[in-house]
């Protein structure tokens, strides 16, 4: 599957998880982020996709700690928060 095929299905797959908090927030962070990611953090993010919310969620807000396979640059960067919307 070529590059761009991956990017779609992962964009469909990051605003789809059934639960609005977590389309924002996995979601937000995809919109944002997903133009710099070379094909490791493609396959990371790909598999980080199969977690399920609340961890994600959980590390996200460090609630909980991150697993030693998802450490690194995207869950450093999911951690900041700062892509998801606030409505005001």
């Amino acid at each position: 599957m070529d590059r761009e095929h991956r990017l779609k299905r992962l964009r469909f797959r990051a605003w789809h998880r059934g639960v609005k908090e977590a389309d924002l927030l996995i979601g937000g962070f995809f919109d944002a982020h997903h133009a710099g990611w070379n094909d490791a953090e493609i396959e990371l993010f790909e598999a980080l996709l199969e977690e399920q919310d609340v961890d994600i969620m959980a590390w996200a807000m460090g609630t909980a700690g991150v697993p030693m396979h998802y450490q690194g640059s995207i869950l450093s960067v999911l951690k900041t928060l700062n892509y998801v919307p606030i409505a005001k």
